[in-house]
């Protein structure tokens, strides 16, 4: 809905409310303004001319030089090319110096010999869109009225020194799909004085039930239709000031009539339509529905095939109007009109909801009649068109209007309590001030204990329950203004669980590292839901198939997320972005049997894919690529966030689908959680991508396990003292394992055991490697003696020994 600021002026007082601090109010209270365009931006020293004298160009056949008086002095010679400008007309002008939309400014120039002083302005020119100018004035410049002061502001004569504000209406607010609504609203708001039109009419003696008839077939499909008669009307442009807000509304203008109904149709937010009574074809309306088949052209020039359950306005015999979203072209107003029949009606929304969809015509009356108007303003909506008939296009309204169905219904009546209002609203109002409430928001109202019943007016079809009242008090006293609080109940707790909570660790620890989160289908192929996954039971579970697939790249559900982060990989480095690293937390299903009523086991899992490089430094000309060592470097700062990191074993294994020799399962207190390793070489040609690392851990069994809280402890008073050993294995002892050995053995001394170096080359004895360990003792209670620190090593060296078969390297 767009929104005249000076067309609202006349019905509520803005003094001192600028269009801006306007939009914030409204915005607030909960109809959203989108935007606020101020027609004049850009625009400045266009004044109201009157061309005293146009002659042909002496030296162009499609010029003009006019003499045009702009103010008090000389009138000022200007070249125009206007095929219809003329002597004697009053003209806007963009005098030497103005600036028009674009920046584009008016100088002195001489075209073909002769000098121009300025610009006689066409409606576009001045930055009305084109498809809004009246079909006179389309192809040349606009012609004001004899009524224009010359020297004036043209700008403030064409209504372009207005703002439009774009109402952004939900569904329910459809009482601000006019401007009075948006007048009530603006006053409850602001707490302004609100003034409405009051439609005067001077009716002739000839009744309007003389000159037709009206019947409905069904008060359900069209609960009530009134109708009027105006005579002698003469057809031809309306005023200015009408053009002016249609246009600013979005209306291109037509003709004085036309104009009318869509004026009113703005303004008070009831569709009307205008008839042209000599070619209706009969003395009777009747409003039936559709037979089958049945066939009307419509304003548009389209003919339309009609459905049974379309309700349409007849002339007794056929169709001359779709109830409610078109009229026909037979009965068309056209500049021979010289008697209207005008019909304001209230239809069922969902009848032309249904009509508009079935013939794909979506107008402003439709749109209205969808969402629902006023029921009692139909018949003050038609006084105020055959007003302005009258006094615009000189009509003769004819006594009365002939109608069916009751005029007015009666208010709707909703209770809402005071305390009930407070409590959903967390406020603390006064009952006082929830009467002035209603009193701004033009509710009639009665106060009995806590109850207050509230008569809802017409206008607000939207308000029905206790829900709708407590939103109009807390919208009106301000959102702005109720405090914040934390929700209260046992069943709110506004806290996260613990899976919650380590969840969200996890993401933002992969995160901070550098890893970027992917979400994939959860659907896949079979054979990439049997890949990678690495179950340990020995017979194949039955694959989780949906029953009407979308593709056959989408037909069962995953039993691993590996595959679709290798998707992932492949498609960035497909497109030349080398390097990945992305993790997914999603779900995985199994289920242990082949029943397909039984619902699936659902596991959550934590996947990542790493390829490329992992650090570069140009200007150091560093580049350090993904290995198996920065992965499990990853996973080990991970397991250490979530305080699990003594509790976590990696034992090398082989893993159909993984690199035989970088492979490793991991081990939660001895039970497997997790695979880490380099995708296979076969596998990775198959994917078509450059070496890639993974792991996937199953967060369920991660989370449920319960960890110590965090116990920092003092910082050193004593020094501590290292000793490094390195230890020939075997081969196929794990380093791994005599590190934990080497942990158990120290006691509580041994605060740490790091891995420092691996040696396996010549001077070594095939079948055995050096593995280097640094340990490091502390008593946080005394200085350690040499004497102290050898007794507790030669128990570990002692240890490594018996238990590893290990000797010194010298």
């Amino acid at each position: 809905m767009l929104v005249s600021y000076n067309w609202l002026k006349e019905y509520v007082d803005l003094d001192g409310i600028q269009p801006d601090e306007l939009a914030d109010r409204i915005t607030k209270s909960g109809i959203e303004v989108e935007g606020v365009e101020s027609l004049s931006q850009g625009i400045s020293g266009v004044v109201v001319g009157h061309v005293e004298k146009c002659e042909q160009h002496p030296n162009a056949d499609k010029l003009n030089v006019c003499q045009v008086k702009i103010g008090e002095g000389e009138p000022v010679q200007i070249i125009c090319g206007a095929p219809n400008v003329g002597t004697g007309q009053k003209v806007p002008v963009a005098t030497v110096g103005a600036v028009l939309p674009g920046n584009f400014k008016i100088k002195k120039a001489k075209l073909r010999g002769e000098v121009s002083n300025g610009m006689i302005c066409s409606l576009e020119e001045l930055g009305v869109d084109v498809k809004m100018v009246p079909k006179e004035f389309a192809d040349g410049i606009y012609v004001m009225k004899e009524d224009a002061e010359v020297g004036k502001n043209a700008l403030s004569y064409l209504n372009l020194d207005d703002h439009i504000l774009e109402l952004g209406l939900t569904p329910n607010r459809a009482d601000c799909l006019n401007m009075i609504g948006v007048a009530y609203e603006t006053a409850a708001v602001f707490e302004r004085k609100l003034t409405l039109p009051k439609p005067s009419l001077n009716e002739n003696n000839e009744s309007a039930s003389d000159c037709i008839s009206v019947k409905v077939d069904d008060f359900g499909d069209n609960p009530y239709y009134g109708a009027k008669v105006i005579r002698n009307i003469k057809v031809g442009p309306s005023p200015e000031w009408m053009q002016s807000r249609l246009i600013s509304a979005g209306i291109r203008p037509i003709n004085n009539v036309v104009d009318i109904t869509n004026y009113v149709l703005l303004e008070y937010g009831q569709p009307l339509h205008a008839f042209d009574y000599d070619r209706f074809g009969s003395k009777e309306v009747l409003i039936r529905r559709a037979e089958a088949g049945e066939e009307i052209r419509t304003l548009d020039d389209e003919m339309r095939k009609l459905e049974a359950h379309h309700l349409v306005i007849t002339n007794g015999m056929k169709p001359v109007a779709v109830a409610g979203v078109m009229g026909g072209a037979y009965s068309e107003v056209s500049d021979e009109t010289t008697t209207i029949l005008l019909e304001a009606a209230y239809f069922n929304p969902s009848i032309v909801r249904q009509a508009s969809k079935d013939l794909g015509l979506r107008s402003e009356s439709s749109t209205r009649f969808e969402k629902g108007i006023d029921r009692n303003r139909v018949y003050e909506a038609a006084n105020r068109a055959a007003e302005l008939m009258a006094e615009i296009a000189g009509g003769e309204v004819l006594e009365g209007i002939v109608e069916a169905g009751p005029r007015f219904v009666d208010p709707e009546k909703v209770i809402v309590r005071g305390e009930r209002a407070n409590k959903v609203l967390g406020t603390n109002i006064e009952t006082k001030e929830i009467h002035e409430i209603l009193e701004r928001l033009r509710f009639s109202y009665e106060h009995e204990n806590d109850e207050i019943t509230v008569e809802v007016p017409a206008r607000r079809p939207d308000i029905t329950l206790e829900e709708d009242l407590i939103e109009e008090i807390g919208r009106i006293y301000g959102y702005d203004k109720i405090p914040a609080t934390l929700p209260e109940g046992a069943t709110t707790t506004g806290g996260l669980t613990p899976s919650q909570m380590k969840r969200r660790k996890v993401r933002r620890y992969l995160e901070s590292v550098g890893l970027y989160q992917a979400l994939t289908y959860s659907l896949t192929t079979k054979k990439k839901a049997n890949a990678y996954h690495g179950l340990a039971t020995e017979e194949e579970p039955a694959f989780i198939s949906v029953s009407m697939p979308m593709s056959e790249e989408r037909a069962v559900l995953r039993r691993t997320i590996l595959p679709q982060l290798l998707e992932v990989v492949q498609y960035n480095q497909n497109r030349q972005l080398n390097d990945v690293a992305v993790y997914e937390i999603g779900s995985t299903y199994l289920t242990d049997e082949r029943n397909l009523e039984k619902l699936p086991n659902e596991h959550q899992k934590l996947a990542a894919a790493f390829s490329g490089l992992w650090h570069f430094h140009p200007w150091q000309q560093e580049k350090k690529p993904v290995d198996f060592y920065v992965v499990k470097g990853v996973l080990d700062g991970l397991f250490k966030k979530l305080g699990v990191s003594e509790r976590i074993e990696f034992q090398q294994v082989k893993r159909e689908g993984f690199h035989p020799g970088r492979t490793a399962i991991v081990l939660l207190d001895g039970k497997q959680i997790g695979v880490i390793g380099q995708l296979h070489p076969a596998d990775q040609k198959e994917w078509d991508i450059k070496e890639t690392y993974l792991f996937e851990l199953d967060l369920d069994i991660v989370f449920d396990i319960d960890v110590e809280p965090v116990v920092y402890s003092a910082l050193p008073r004593y020094p501590s003292i290292s000793r490094d050993i390195a230890l020939i294995l075997e081969q196929d002892v794990s380093a791994g394992e005599v590190q934990s050995g080497i942990k158990a053995a120290g006691g509580e001394l041994l605060k740490e055991v790091s891995i420092f170096d691996l040696y396996e080359g010549e001077h070594m004895d095939e079948g055995k490697k050096s593995v280097a360990y640094s340990l490091t003792y502390y008593n946080p209670e005394k200085t350690l003696t040499d004497d102290d620190v050898e007794k507790v090593h030669s128990k570990v060296l002692g240890y490594v020994k018996e238990k590893f078969n290990a000797t010194m390297r010298g």
